[in-house]
């Protein structure tokens, strides 16, 4: 019998989870929730939705959904991640869980007390391409890691967005700069201290966030994103013989090219076509099923949150917050 998973809004983002469910014979979409039942029903005809809840409440309390995925505003993720699992449901949460390294502990302790998952859906993490970064500089492909940078940027010119509101924890360390630091914790491990600069926009969010993270063995990872800057992303790892370039390293779809170089010699890598949403979905029904861990686990998202909240620390407080 499928996995089935109900959608907790009408968010744009369930497209990528609803495309990828129908590559899958192991999982189903099977009911959509939206505070406007009107506006649920019309989803769930639209996109061949059994079934249409006009409160988020009743999708939980629903017999037919085994798993739920949270694609609400950043800020209402922990109510409804908690809601979802005290409602018996598995929860795959859109990134990013939190930022509050207490929420995010608390979450997945129900969730490890209850025998349910839970796991942050960085679909980045499920595109072969990200492995294939880890393994080229666990083996030493650039020798000793020397500095990691990466940058997340594209315009946001409406301000009534989500992502633009305080009051939903948006803002572009967030939606962008969450990516950076994970791909940079993923690939050298947790920060020893952090220091951050933000640019407020007019709804009181952070439109550009700049962050340099210390971490163990003299490695320093910095990053920017904004949302105040044309569509961009990149990866470069530095070490002391050579460069591993990453053009697209957060990457969903498609196939990738990796350039490593050493001086004056540049080899071209390639990365096997995926979705990452796919995969993704893939990695929750077996995680489910009792197959296999999560890939993006839970100490993983809390030490996400806790260098988060150690960012925006730093960033208001204007000093070096240790974590």
């Amino acid at each position: 019998m499928p996995l089935r998973l109900g959608l907790l809004s009408t968010a744009r983002v369930n497209d990528a989870i609803i495309a990828a469910a129908a590559e899958l014979a192991d999982v189903e979409i099977a009911a959509v929730a939206s505070r406007d039942g009107n506006r649920a029903a019309a989803y769930a005809k639209e996109h061949s939705i059994p079934t249409a809840h006009g409160s988020y409440d009743d999708l939980l309390v629903d017999s037919g959904v085994d798993a739920v995925y949270v694609s609400l505003p950043n800020g209402m993720h922990h109510e409804w991640t908690m809601r979802a699992l005290d409602a018996r449901k598995h929860v795959l949460c859109e990134k990013p869980y939190t930022r509050w390294a207490q929420q995010a502990e608390e979450a997945f302790e129900l969730a490890r007390h209850s025998g349910l998952v839970l796991t942050e859906a960085f679909m980045y993490r499920h595109h072969p391409q990200a492995a294939k970064v880890k393994e080229l500089v666990d083996q030493g492909a650039v020798g000793q890691v020397q500095l990691v940078r990466s940058s997340f940027s594209f315009v946001l010119q409406d301000t009534s967005d989500i992502r633009a509101e305080p009051e939903l924890d948006g803002g572009a360390l967030m939606d962008l700069g969450c990516y950076c630091i994970s791909g940079s914790r993923y690939l050298v491990g947790e920060p020893l201290h952090v220091t951050g600069e933000q640019i407020l926009g007019r709804t009181g969010v952070d439109v550009s966030f700049h962050g340099t993270m210390r971490m163990t063995g003299d490695v320093v990872a910095q990053f920017d994103c904004s949302f105040a800057r044309p569509r961009y992303q990149r990866l470069d790892v530095v070490g002391d013989e050579a460069f591993l370039l990453v053009d697209t390293p957060w990457r969903a779809r498609g196939e990738g090219e990796l350039l490593l170089r050493h001086g004056e010699h540049l080899s071209r890598i390639e990365v096997p076509e995926a979705d990452g949403y796919v995969v993704e979905l893939e990695n929750f029904v077996e995680a489910v099923a009792g197959a296999e861990e999560p890939r993006v686990s839970a100490s993983d998202s809390i030490g996400q949150a806790r260098v988060i909240d150690a960012l925006y620390r730093s960033a208001t407080e204007g000093r070096t917050v240790d974590l």
